[in-house]
């Protein structure tokens, strides 16, 4: 029996691009399985949502193997624990629930999270840094994201042009990002941040008030969500990708980023290392605005050291795994639950 016959895939019904959606949907087409969208104030739902997921799962047939968002899942071990004494249970873990919300929270929200992951069959994540993570609950399996080819990017002047893809959350450090770039006036770039504004409409109001105190209107600007055409259009014309994550399982821009020989700035944080990979890159430390701005300066002021990344970022794009091997590492995961004893 395949995947596709046998499995189920619980998602959270949102359309906005987010690297979770875009890794749900590859998976879900290359594995040739239907998304059960779930609609929700993931991970803390109301009861109507709750009811919603608890339908859901009673909807299919004892021992059925259901894949699940952790987003989704990992909130709610009320309705989960239950379904997973008849229901084949993995869980996908794009990010650990404290990570994604922040601090406040953080403390329930793990607490909920153990309770679920230690009640289901398998647990999924998408790197080797969030499966030490989530060591607790014994074997994880990591299945990384993976990434489409694409052409080298001709950039503007090979460094002024700086890219940030990310929902505009605290979680992204888009506020970092701003006070970084503002202690860089005396240099020449520009700045587009790429990604959904209503995440968290305070903090992305809050971004657009940081950017004018500083005057940087002109020089550093709100995109909203790109997709499609447009998104490979501003990947074409960027020449340095910057990531000032406070939090990051993987980091799906970064390799994107790569697979354009567009060199990164990021955040040592998560598995942003990973995605990177073993060839020199700046990393800075997370949560640190003074760092990313040195880290930013060497950039912008030293041209040997910007062929050197560049150089890095066009081997890297040969090492990057294409998302044929992500959709068949998962299929043999997949296949482990659909055949465990019920």
């Amino acid at each position: 029996m395949t995947p596709a016959e046998a499995l189920h895939f619980v998602v959270p019904d949102d359309p906005a691009p987010s690297g979770g959606n875009a890794y749900n949907r590859r998976i879900a087409d290359g594995l040739g399985v239907r998304e059960i969208a779930v609609p929700g104030t993931w991970p803390r739902p109301d009861d109507a949502a709750k009811t919603g997921l608890a339908q859901a799962l009673a909807g299919l047939p004892d021992g059925a193997a259901v894949l699940i968002d952790g987003l989704v899942a990992c909130g709610v071990p009320d309705v989960i624990v239950p379904a997973a004494r008849r229901l084949r249970i993995a869980v996908l873990v794009h990010l650990p629930l404290a990570d994604e919300i922040g601090v406040a929270g953080a403390a329930d929200l793990d607490v909920l999270e153990r309770k679920t992951l230690r009640a289901v069959s398998t647990v999924v994540t998408t790197s080797d840094w969030a499966a030490r993570r989530l060591a607790y609950v014994g074997q994880v399996h990591v299945v990384r994201p993976g990434t489409d080819p694409a052409p080298l990017t001709p950039g503007t002047d090979g460094f002024s042009r700086l890219l940030c893809v990310a929902s505009v959350t605290p979680r992204k450090g888009q506020d970092l990002l701003v006070k970084a770039l503002a202690t860089l006036a005396d240099l020449p770039w520009t700045c587009d941040c790429v990604g959904p504004l209503d995440r968290d409409p305070a903090y992305a109001e809050r971004i657009a008030a940081l950017i004018a105190e500083h005057g940087l209107g002109d020089r550093l600007s709100l995109r909203g969500p790109q997709t499609g055409a447009a998104l490979a259009a501003t990947y074409a014309a960027a020449d340095l990708m910057v990531l000032p994550s406070r939090a990051e399982t993987f980091g799906m821009v970064v390799t994107e980023a790569l697979a354009r020989g567009v060199p990164v700035v990021a955040s040592a944080v998560g598995g942003v290392p990973e995605a990177l990979g073993a060839l020199p890159g700046i990393l800075v430390p997370p949560d640190d605005a003074s760092a990313l701005a040195a880290g930013l300066r060497r950039w912008l002021t030293e041209p040997e050291l910007r062929d050197e990344l560049r150089n890095s970022a066009w081997l890297r794009r040969d090492e990057l795994n294409p998302w044929e091997e992500s959709v068949r590492a998962m299929g043999v995961v997949m296949k482990q639950l659909i055949e465990e004893p019920c």
